[in-house]
């Protein structure tokens, strides 16, 4: 999976569960929440002050190393 600042936080998460985790290290604990799954990461980033081109480049790698 390619992520962008536009992925919905649902389609990462049914893309792959174990996002969560990368998710909640980096201050999303509302996951779970169900209008968090039609947010973009970029609206989610805004929300909760994180750095939206940190965390794509973090779950990017991710998905690097769990495809290689």
């Amino acid at each position: 999976m390619q992520v962008t600042k536009d992925t919905l936080i649902g389609e990462l998460l049914r893309s792959d569960i174990d996002t969560a985790e990368l998710l909640m290290g980096a201050g999303m604990h509302c996951v779970g929440c169900p209008s968090s799954q039609m947010e973009s990461l970029e609206e989610a980033c805004m929300v909760h002050g994180i750095s939206c081109d940190q965390l794509v480049n973090v779950l990017n790698e991710y998905f690097e190393k769990k495809n290689a």
